[in-house]
């Protein structure tokens, strides 16, 4: 590792690699190393279906292809403008760091041998990476540095929050998109500025409001209407500008954000149920994050006895629409009907993993829980016909290593948000009760 001081070394914890495993190609002209125990840990995790152990699989690998002696002695080159990657065996404890920390665990292991690349290399900035927030408040505890692995962060996470912009217009203007079945030019409404992607606005003059949509492709303002799907209608303008999405065969991939009991899933639901003729099957599933990280195996039962405790809140979403109905209606019958046959299919993500989705109405519940690759995944796998609605609260994260910033929801959002393929709508106001509301803002 022969470099100039400007250059700096980063120290990988496991669960950068089990985060993104081609991590290795995201820090530009800086060194890398591998601990040992890094190693070690994915051995352990390569067995099983879900994506961390995928991730650990590929990673290792992605270590084969570039595998050689070099990388037990000195570093091998990454590539074109990058830097070297290097495994390092494991070190002693310094006293310091026994003092500190006993227990020889993986994560104390990779404390010490970031300690010993520092003593290395006292002239080059040495940065232990690790989405463990305890583990970076270890390291700097004995005088190392440690950061966060930031490759795939949102910057503007406020932007995510946003809800549609109210306007003031003439009246006039109002009433031609009131009158206009295909809509109207969006420039006549003379906004400062007009987004490059899809967008809602409410439109107010002294006489009249007016929700609408700004169709990005078509360069138009169209008239949103209110719509009521299997039971359910929208309580607010928010949730009329989500259904109108839900609703537009034009666009196949949908965000909707919102704290808990604004309507994210089922609206999502009830708005699939009523295109049902459109797609051969609809989907809804979420990913399983057992509480206090204890895995399914120390549940009792079968296989689907564990993963139903997870899946109780989509049941409880279709209870909410079957009790809307009338249970002599054809929507009922339609919907008892579906269940039956399984073109309604309520399941834990990894169920559906390797599934077709061709001609799909897939819905993500709680995908602020999957990481960015998790989320590419998922969408890149979508055939034709198949729409795929994500939905979750970015401030409501299970998993111990995203927050915010790095979950797979705010990435596609800020990725996504200027295609005229993709909506985001953000939902404010719970409509579950007013305890309910209350509660969510106050506790």
């Amino acid at each position: 590792m022969a470099k100039t001081s400007s250059s700096k070394i980063f120290i990988l914890d496991t669960n950068v690699v089990l985060h993104d495993y081609l991590c290795i190609y995201n820090f530009q002209d800086n060194d890398l190393v591998i601990p040992i125990v890094v190693l070690e840990e994915l051995d352990k995790m390569k067995r099983g279906n879900d994506q961390i152990h995928y991730n650990a699989r590929e990673f290792t690998r992605e270590l084969d292809k570039i595998a050689g002696e070099e990388l037990f002695a000195g570093g091998i080159g990454l590539g074109k403008n990058l830097g070297k990657l290097s495994i390092e065996t494991g070190k002693p404890f310094s006293q310091e760091l026994r003092r500190s920390f006993p227990d020889e665990t993986p994560d104390h292991r990779i404390l010490a041998i970031t300690e010993y690349v520092k003593m290395s290399h006292p002239d080059r900035q040495v940065i232990l990476v690790s989405k463990d927030i305890n583990l970076r408040m270890k390291a700097k505890s004995v005088g190392l540095q440690a950061q966060d692995y930031k490759s795939d962060k949102v910057q503007n996470v406020e932007e995510l929050n946003k809800i549609a912009e109210t306007v003031s217009c003439p009246s006039e203007l109002i009433a031609r998109l009131y009158e206009s079945h295909e809509g109207i030019p969006a420039k006549d409404f003379k906004l400062k500025r007009l987004p490059k992607g899809n967008a809602y606005y409410i439109f107010e003059s002294e006489k009249s409001t007016s929700l609408a949509y700004y169709n990005s492709a078509q360069g138009r303002m169209e008239r949103v209407d209110k719509h009521r799907c299997f039971g359910i209608e929208p309580r607010n303008a928010e949730q009329t500008f989500c259904m109108d999405a839900l609703l537009r065969p034009e666009i196949p991939l949908i965000a909707i954000t919102g704290k808990a009991g604004t309507g994210k899933t089922l609206l999502a639901l009830a708005t699939a149920l009523a295109q049902n003729q459109l797609y051969e099957r609809i989907y809804l599933a979420r990913p399983i994050v057992p509480l206090a990280n204890r895995d399914l195996g120390f549940l009792p039962g079968s296989a689907k006895d564990k993963i139903e405790p997870y899946m109780q809140p989509l049941f409880d979403n279709l209870g909410v629409i079957k009790q809307r109905l009338k249970q002599t209606g054809a929507e009922f019958r339609k919907l008892e009907e579906m269940q039956k046959n399984e073109t309604l299919v309520l399941s834990a993500l990894a169920y559906i993993r390797g599934r077709s989705l061709s001609e799909t109405f897939f819905i993500v519940d709680e995908a602020q829980n999957l990481t960015p690759h998790e989320v590419k995944t998922i969408i890149t796998r979508a055939g034709e016909g198949t729409k795929i609605v994500m939905t979750g609260d970015i401030e409501q994260i299970d998993s111990p290593y995203l927050d915010s910033q790095s979950n797979g929801l705010s990435y596609l959002t800020d990725k996504m948000k200027d295609q005229s393929i993709f909506v985001h709508i953000n939902l404010l106001k719970g409509e579950r009760s007013k305890l309910a509301e209350l509660a969510s803002n106050i506790l």
